[in-house]
């Protein structure tokens, strides 16, 4: 079951286990979009089936994305597409959260220069903000989010004109890549860095997507979220993002994050749960057991810290080594992964581990 919040802020060394399925667990999935339900569009393998039934069990799904090309209404016509049917209103953008702080932040009825796509246009008149195009526009804003591959290089230099003059700079989020159909691309943060390095570097965004508060806020704002459960593939963004919200979360391993990353987690990054995709909603998570000289075991896995290796055997004469016995093989493969969890962060602590677990994995076929 979920641990208290006085718990969660203790340095976490190993992943949380659930005796009921996660979907019985938290009343609201915070569900991360690309590289969680889909990529580059298309549903990622088993997500549709996992939510439609988490749905019908009673669990609220809300889509937190912070992706700020389209509109909630855009992002929920798309999910129903995919067989995943949705409301404007359970989708929460980090163009919302940013339009949020910059109406809280200037005049109202103010100008602000738009760098990105509709759905930042729609976000920012949903807040009585007036969207321009020109730094010659007198705004009193500028606001970056991602705005697709075909966003126009003269946009990059509006920004920097206006962030030079002194104009105050937002940006819905700041992460470096997004997943794609084609593999990852270059994301809102790219587009941050070009208007920083034009303005000579001395000048920062005020930054409102995950993992900043300012998303998290909106996110409780607008779902009522109670028991959530924050759901996601990117360790630096929505695990840390939950750490910061003081929330309990699940790392799916559809999207950006390797297990080899999980590994060498930092405390902020290291999740509550770990599963292979989302399918992880709907089961309990088996405890992860400290055990004699130091080692973890979980299910039928034995990981321990050898030799300056990470080492990953089979807890017993019956355990199988092939991942077998499991969910298509992943159940016993996601045993192993969360035993070398509790191994790697307890070596380190509050800080990263370095440890080498190329055999460890090679074991899981990982």
């Amino acid at each position: 079951m979920a641990r208290s919040g006085q718990e969660r802020r203790h340095v976490r060394t190993r992943p949380g286990g659930s005796e009921v399925a996660l979907s019985a667990a938290y009343d609201t999935a915070l569900l991360d979009l690309d590289g969680v339900v889909y990529a580059g569009g298309e549903a990622i393998p088993y997500a549709v089936e996992a939510l439609g039934t988490a749905r019908d069990g009673g669990m609220h799904l809300a889509y937190v994305t912070n992706n700020a090309l389209r509109t909630p209404d855009a992002v929920a016509a798309h999910l129903t597409e995919l067989g995943v049917p949705a409301r404007g209103a359970d989708v929460v953008t980090s163009a919302q959260a940013v339009a949020r702080m910059i109406a809280e932040d200037v005049p109202a009825g103010g100008r602000v220069l738009v760098i990105g796509g509709e759905g930042l246009r729609v976000a920012l008149r949903e807040r009585g903000l007036v969207p321009v195009e020109s730094a010659d526009d007198e705004p009193v804003a500028v606001v970056q989010g991602y705005g697709g591959p075909e966003l126009p290089w003269g946009r990059f230099a509006e920004a920097a004109y206006a962030v030079a003059r002194g104009v105050p700079w937002y940006a819905s989020n700041t992460d470096l890549t997004i997943p794609g159909a084609r593999g990852i691309g270059p994301g809102n943060g790219a587009a941050v860095e070009v208007v920083r390095i034009a303005t000579g570097g001395a000048v920062e965004p005020k930054v409102a997507g995950k993992p900043q508060p300012p998303m998290h806020r909106e996110t409780v704002l607008r779902t009522g979220a109670e028991r959530p459960l924050v759901v996601g593939d990117r360790l630096d963004t929505d695990i840390e993002g939950a750490f910061n919200g003081d929330e309990d979360s699940l790392l799916v391993l559809t999207g950006v994050t390797d297990v080899a990353t999980l590994l060498a987690a930092v405390p902020q990054h290291r999740p509550t749960y770990v599963a292979r995709d989302l399918r992880g909603l709907l089961e309990g998570q088996p405890e992860v057991v400290p055990a004699d000289g130091g080692a973890f075991v979980c299910g039928g896995w034995r990981a321990a810290v050898e030799g300056g290796e990470l080492t990953l055997e089979p807890a017993g004469p019956g355990a199988s080594e092939d991942g077998g016995g499991g969910r298509d093989g992943a159940g016993d493969a996601m045993d192993g992964v969360r035993a070398l969890c509790g191994a790697a962060w307890t070596s380190a602590g509050d800080g990263t581990c370095g440890l080498d677990a190329r055999k460890a994995l090679a074991r899981l076929g990982l």
